[in-house]
């Protein structure tokens, strides 16, 4: 008993090691449900009591969370780096709008450079269907879809990365802008030509990451967020501008 004991807890400790490389790489995501536990089970070739103690070992290392009657869910505290109070901050101070902007602008910079150089062929597919449905939506007037897909496209650069951290902290930052990226998102696409410049940069960063061109990748990430950071810079102002003027009449 005592060996068959051992015996389950050194495939569960493998199994427990799976299932976290697949949270990190993003196969799980934040929130997800995992599949159920005999679909699981069979998918991996372990027994569901290997995978029920390896369940447990990673609900107690709080990267799993078991709800009963609903299942187990992927945490969501990888993604937390820029939740509440930095939510709260954003919207109150504008130091820290500015010091985001400039946070993505590196981070999203390095991660198109990592993705020219490791990305692989699934990856570079997922790049492609993510541009055509983002091209699909920019041709429509649908401003929700068009977030949707503009932070999707721009996630799948970072997940091309190949490094956890910026895949996890790229979420985390767009989660948190989402509002401000829709506000500016909105702004530039009534406009023909903003439009038309918009999928021209994420045209230069696909094309570089597919031609493996890492610092051409890396140049155009950085170019497109200047060219939003400088527009959202732009329309804080103007709004900044009209709440003086209505005070003023006030």
């Amino acid at each position: 008993m005592i060996e068959r004991r051992m015996a389950v807890s050194r495939v569960s400790d493998a199994v427990a090691r799976e299932l976290e490389e697949r949270i990190l790489e993003g196969s799980f995501k934040a929130g997800d449900r995992i599949p159920p536990e005999r679909e699981l089970a069979q998918t991996m070739g372990v027994s569901r009591a290997s995978l029920r103690e390896a369940i447990q070992k990673l609900v107690m290392k709080g990267l799993l969370v078991s709800r009963q009657g609903e299942g187990t869910f992927v945490t969501n505290r990888l993604d937390a780096g820029f939740t509440d109070p930095w939510q709260e901050m954003l919207s109150t101070h504008p130091s820290v709008r500015e010091d985001l902007l400039e946070f993505r602008h590196m981070l999203e910079a390095t991660a198109a450079e990592c993705a020219a150089l490791r990305a692989t062929d699934a990856d570079l597919e997922r790049l492609r269907l993510s541009f055509a449905r983002l091209e699909e939506a920019f041709a429509g007037d649908d401003l929700d879809l068009q977030v949707e897909r503009d932070l999707a496209f721009h996630q799948a650069i970072a997940d091309a990365a190949h490094n956890v951290i910026i895949g996890h902290q790229t979420a985390s930052l767009l989660r948190l802008m989402r509002d401000h990226i829709r506000l500016n998102l909105g702004i530039l696409v009534r406009l023909p030509e903003a439009r038309e410049h918009l999928q021209q940069q994420h045209r230069a960063v696909l094309e570089a990451i597919l031609g493996r061109r890492a610092a051409s990748a890396r140049e155009a990430a950085a170019q497109h967020i200047d060219f939003v950071r400088v527009r959202l810079q732009e329309t804080l102002r103007t709004d900044a501008r009209r709440e003086s003027a209505l005070r003023r009449l006030g």
